[in-house]
């Protein structure tokens, strides 16, 4: 059985070929293949760098049973196809004599032949292919935030800052500008175009923004951004973390994530210049269809306990379903755009901790459900609705995101929509994965509820 990186004549495809010659010539002993479960968690399976044109020619088999949500014991046979377009010698791993080398891949269900059902980067591609069959491709751009923690003397994180910077602080105040420093250039030596980065509003809190892209090389890099700034900040003895709310009555970290469509004529879908907002029907529809469909998508982009600390008001969270071309209080807004092909929308409650490839399906499923459905795209709300007591926001039809997991749960429960955009198989081992989480949670005894009322009741 071979992959898509053999020609018909039984050679390999001229970029695999490209590939294995740069193994080569860079010295790489070892390949890691990449792989993402279900909650998000990168795999990897490692095999010498001779076995290169093997896993083009024929893939990597594992055993899929032992990776949560994959597969069942008498069904664990799964294969690795590496997409060569994704090559990449990781920074910390290079040197003179050696170097190692990553590929992420899709995984197989070898029984049938065909793509796994439960491989969440197979997930996005059937969202991909929706949108191509609707004339559009799919570009998006992240802005993921992170914190940086000391750590303790037996090397264990902690969550004490190494600064206390806050937005766009520089030194003295922002101490971790070196670290930045070389996050970014190993994120170039992967092939990444950084457009900014700097301190974020909590000490300790930063942000790396990386150029859009069609949104499969967009979600591979958010998992690879993550691998990254973990790694280059253990060099540095600190430990990054993608949590969202790591610290209590603190700004969070999110993932603010841009979207816009173009059409097959390479024009922006989203632009339409004799817009008040500049923007088309179609985003208008777009941005409806998310907005109708935003509190099943946060069980998805927003997907741990903790993702509801940080989705409260106060911390410049997003938790009211509307959008707005000015202020940033509402779950999607409009950034303003100097040109007609940088016109999109700014989704802004996913975080960090979600797995890219799930959270882009999800959002882009429900807004090309939006266009499909033609749904109406009510006004935008130009006012802080921070400041809206309930009676206002009642009047202008307001509503909020789940206020915790479990009820997030309970919302994609009751949207066939979100549940189609990732299939049967990851819905069911999502939601029994989520469902026993938020019940482990429910029967825990924090230590602010024993300091409370211990010595109270």
């Amino acid at each position: 059985m071979t992959t898509g990186n053999v020609t018909p004549d039984g050679g390999l495809t001229d970029e695999a070929q490209a590939v294995v010659d740069e193994i080569e010539e860079k010295n790489v002993d070892f390949l890691r293949l990449q792989f993402t479960d279900i909650l998000g968690t990168v795999k990897n399976v490692s095999v010498p760098a001779d076995q290169a044109e093997k896993a083009f020619t024929e893939g990597i088999y594992f055993d899929g049973s032992s990776i949560d949500g994959f597969v069942r014991i008498q069904e664990s046979d799964m294969r690795l196809d590496p997409d060569p377009s994704t090559f990449a010698v990781l920074p910390w791993r290079n040197t003179e004599e050696s170097a190692a080398g990553r590929l992420i891949c899709d995984v197989v269900n070898t029984s049938t032949g065909e793509p796994f059902v439960g491989d969440p980067r197979g997930v996005l591609k059937r969202a991909i292919e929706r949108a191509e069959d609707m004339g559009y491709t799919v570009n998006a751009a992240p802005e993921p935030e992170f914190f940086l923690f000391q750590e303790d003397e037996e090397g264990r994180a902690t969550t004490k800052t190494n600064d206390a910077g806050g937005y766009f602080d520089l030194a003295p105040k922002d101490l971790a500008q070196d670290v930045r420093r070389d996050i970014i250039y190993g994120l170039e030596d992967m092939g990444f175009d950084i457009e900014a980065s700097h301190h974020e509003v909590a000490a300790g809190q930063h942000e790396i923004n990386f150029t859009y892209d069609d949104a499969l090389s967009t979600a591979d890099n958010v998992a690879t951004f993550r691998a990254v700034v973990r790694a280059i900040a253990a060099e540095h003895d600190l430990h990054a973390t993608f949590m969202p709310k790591p610290i209590a009555r603190v700004n969070g970290s999110g993932m603010h994530t841009h979207f816009s469509l173009f059409t097959e004529d390479g024009e922006n879908a989203f632009h339409d210049g004799d817009d008040e907002f500049d923007l088309s029907e179609t985003a208008k529809q777009f941005t409806a269809g998310i907005l109708e469909h935003a509190p099943a998508i946060t069980a998805i982009t927003n997907p741990t306990v903790n993702s509801y600390k940080r989705l409260v008001p106060g911390y410049e969270a997003p938790v009211y379903v509307a959008w707005s071309d000015r202020n940033r209080s509402a779950l999607i807004r409009k950034p303003a755009a100097r040109v007609p092909a940088a016109s999109r929308i700014e989704a802004r409650f996913p975080d960090p901790s979600c797995n890219p490839y799930l959270a882009f399906a999800a959002l882009i499923h429900a807004g090309l459900d939006g266009i499909e459905q033609e749904l109406d795209c009510e006004e935008p709300v130009r006012e802080n609705i921070y400041e809206f007591d309930e009676e206002k926001r009642e009047e202008y039809g307001i509503t909020t995101l789940p206020s915790n997991l479990g009820e997030a749960i309970d919302a994609l429960d009751d949207d066939p929509v979100v549940q189609n955009a990732i299939g049967e198989h990851v819905y069911e081992k999502f939601v029994e994965a989520k469902t026993a989480e938020f019940e482990e949670y429910i029967v825990e005894v924090s230590d602010w509820e024993l300091d409370k009322y211990l010595e109270t009741f």
